[in-house]
C-alpha cells in the first residue's frame, strides 16, 4: 500500500513491529534459560518439554489461517487481536502455579505469537515500495535474529535478579505499546470486504488436527514411543489422513486458507521448497553446535551460548546487505549465492574434530550465518513480489510456515541421525578396546547417551584413575565428535538440495513501482474499502 493512503504513519508501523517482532522472537529463546529455575519451582520435570511444545504447536499452526484472515478483514485487527492474544498468555504463564498451567499458558501464548510473527512482514509488504521492502525486510530479518541471540542473556538477567515469573511479565508493557502503535499507524488501512467473505471453516477443521498430529509424532517419536509402535501409526496415520481431508476441502472450497493453484506459480512453489530446506539444516545446526563446543571443545556454558552470536551477527549483517543486492541481482543470483555460502558453512563445521578450537568454530559459524542472511530475507521479498498485495497475507504465511515445518521435521531428523550415529560409533569404539576396564566402562554407558555427555561435561564423576579416566574421555570425545560431523553432512545434504531448487527459481528479480502497480492493477484483487 503506497502513500496514496494518507492516514498510514510509517514511522509509528515501523516502531510498533519491531518491538512485537522483538518480543515474539525473543519468546522463543529466553525461557530456556529459565527453564531449571522454573522446573524447581514447579515440579514437572517429566513434562517440562511440553512447555515448548505447547508453544512451537500453536505458533505453527495458527501461521497460515491467520495470514488467509488477514487477507479478509485487515492486517491491523488481526495484528491487534494477536497481540492481546499474546500478552494475556504472557501475563497468565508469569502466574502459572503448576507445570500444567504454565503448559496450557504457554500454548494460548503461542496463538499469539503465531499471529504477530507473519503479520509483522506481511504489513511490511502492504506499506512499502518493492525497492523499499528489500531493504525493510533485511532490517527485520536481522532484529529476529538479534532477539534470538540476547533472548537467554535477557532471560539469565531477569531470573537471577527479579524471578522467572518476570520473563513473561517483561511482554505485557512492550505488547501493548507496539498494539497501541500499530493500531494508530494503520487507522487508513485498506482492507477485503468481509461481509463478502467466505470463511474456510472446514479448511480450518481439517488443517489444525493434521498438523497438530504430525508434530506430537515428531517431537515424542522415539521418545516417548517407539517410531515403529501402534501409538506412532495412529499418531502419522491420523496426521495424514487429515492432510488428505484438507486437500480435497481446499479444492472444493471458495476461499480457501491455502489455495493449492498457488503451487503452479514457480516462485511461489519453489521458494516455499528452499525455505523448508533452509529450515532442515539451519534449526539443526542451532541446536547442535552449543553441544559440540561444550561436550568436545570443553568451554563453559555461557561461552557456549555465546556461539550462536557470531553467527547471528553475520546473518544480520548478510540480511541488510541482501536486501541492497536485490535492487541489482536476480533472485536466483542471491538465493544461490546464500545457499553456497551456507553449504560452505556447513561443510566447514563438519570437518571440526576434537583438537579444533573454538575461534575456528566462531569462524565457521560466520560463513554460516552469511549464507542464511542473503537467503532468508530474499526468500520472503521474491514471494510478495510476484503477487499483488491483496494476497500478501497468505502468501507471507505460506512461507513462515514452511519454513518453520522444516524446523522442527530437521530437529527431529538430525536428532535420530545423531543417536544411530553414536549407536554405531560407539559399538564400534568397544569392539575395538582391549583395555578390559575401559571396555568394561564403555558398555556399561554405551546405551545412557545422557550419562556419556555427562561425562564430557564433567569427567571427574568418572570413578577412575586418572590415566584410565582420560582414555575412557577420549574415547567418548572421539564417538562424539564423528557423530556432530555426521549430523552436519545431512545438514550439507539438506542444503545441496537447496542450491538445485534455487536454481530453478527462474529470472525474477525486484519489479519497480511502475510495473508493480501494472502488476495490481491486472490482477484480479479482493473488494476494498476504507475500514
Amino acid at each position: 500500500m503506497e502513500n496514496t493512503q494518507q492516514g498510514i504513519n510509517k514511522r509509528l508501523v515501523i516502531a510498533g513491529l519491531i518491538i512485537g517482532m522483538f518480543f515474539s522472537a525473543m519468546e522463543q529463546t529466553i525461557v530456556g534459560t529459565a527453564m531449571p529455575t522454573i522446573i524447581a519451582d514447579l515440579n514437572g520435570f517429566s513434562i517440562f518439554a511440553w512447555v515448548t511444545t505447547a508453544y512451537l504447536i500453536t505458533s505453527t499452526t495458527v501461521v497460515p489461517i491467520v495470514g488467509k484472515l488477514s487477507d479478509i478483514y485487515g492486517r491491523r485487527k488481526l495484528y491487534l487481536i494477536g497481540t492481546l492474544i499474546f500478552i494475556t498468555g504472557s501475563v497468565l504463564c508469569g502466574f502459572a502455579h503448576s507445570m500444567e498451567q504454565l503448559i496450557i499458558f504457554r500454548g494460548l501464548q503461542g496463538i499469539g505469537g503465531g499471529m504477530i510473527m507473519p503479520l509483522s512482514q506481511t504489513i511490511i509488504g502492504d506499506i512499502f515500495t518493492a525497492e523499499q521492502r528489500a531493504k525493510w525486510q533485511g532490517v527485520f530479518g536481522g532484529i529476529f535474529g538479534l532477539s534470538s541471540v540476547i533472548g537467554p542473556f535477557i532471560g539469565g538477567v531477569l531470573v537471577d535478579n527479579i524471578s522467572w515469573h518476570s520473563i513473561f511479565w517483561i511482554n505485557f508493557p512492550f505488547g501493548l505499546l507496539s498494539a497501541v502503535l500499530i493500531v494508530l499507524g494503520l487507522r487508513n488501512e485498506l482492507v477485503g470486504n468481509s461481509e463478502k467473505a467466505n470463511i474456510d471453516i472446514w479448511g480450518i477443521i481439517t488443517f489444525i488436527p493434521a498438523l497438530v498430529l504430525l508434530l506430537l509424532g515428531l517431537t515424542f517419536g522415539g521418545d516417548k514411543f517407539e517410531w515403529a509402535s501402534s501409538t506412532s501409526l495412529f499418531i502419522f496415520g491420523g496426521s495424514v489422513l487429515f492432510v488428505i481431508l484438507f486437500g480435497y476441502v481446499e479444492s472444493k472450497a471458495k476461499d480457501p486458507i491455502l489455495d493449492l493453484s498457488l503451487f503452479k506459480n514457480r516462485v511461489f512453489a519453489t521458494t516455499n521448497i528452499l525455505g523448508f530446506l533452509l529450515g532442515l539444516g539451519m534449526f539443526g545446526a542451532i541446536m547442535f553446535v552449543p553441544m559440540f563446543m561444550q561436550g568436545i571443545l570443553g568451554v563453559t556454558p555461557t561461552q557456549a551460548g555465546s556461539t550462536m552470536t557470531p553467527m547471528m551477527i553475520a546473518l544480520i549483517a548478510a540480511s541488510i546487505i541482501g536486501g541492497r543486492l536485490l535492487l541489482k541481482f536476480r533472485f536466483r543470483t542471491v538465493l544461490t549465492a546464500g545457499m553456497i555460502i551456507a553449504a560452505l558453512g556447513f561443510y566447514l563445521m563438519s570437518t571440526m574434530d576434537v583438537h579444533s578450537h573454538a575461534s575456528t568454530a566462531y569462524l565457521y559459524m560466520v560463513v554460516l550465518g552469511l549464507g542464511m542472511g542473503l537467503v532468508m530475507p530474499t526468500l520472503m521479498i521474491a514471494v510478495q513480489n510476484e503477487f499483488p498485495k491483496t494476497r500478501l497475507g497468505q502468501v507471507t504465511s505460506a512461507s513462515t510456515f514452511f519454513r518453520s515445518i522444516g524446523g522442527t521435521i530437521g530437529i527431529t531428523i538430525l536428532n535420530a541421525v545423531m543417536n544411530h550415529s553414536l549407536d554405531l560409533k560407539m559399538n564400534d569404539a568397544i569392539k575395538a578396546e582391549t583395555n578390559p576396564i575401559i571396555l568394561k566402562t564403555l558398555e556399561g554407558i554405551s546405551n545412557k547417551l545422557d550419562s556419556m555427555f555427562g561425562i564430557l561435561l564433567k569427567p571427574e564423576v568418572l570413578p577412575l584413575p586418572d590415566a584410565i579416566r582420560g582414555k575412557v574421555i577420549d574415547v567418548l570425545a572421539l564417538v562424539w565428535s564423528d557423530s556432530f560431523s555426521h549430523v552436519f553432512i545431512w545438514g550439507l545434504s539438506f542444503i545441496a538440495i537447496g542450491i538445485v531448487v534455487a536454481l530453478s527459481v527462474g529470472d525474477g528479480k525486484i519489479q519497480r513501482d511502475r510495473q508493480k502497480q501494472a502488476q495490481d492493477i491486472n490482477a484480479k484483487p479482493l473488494q476494498v474499502e476504507t475500514n
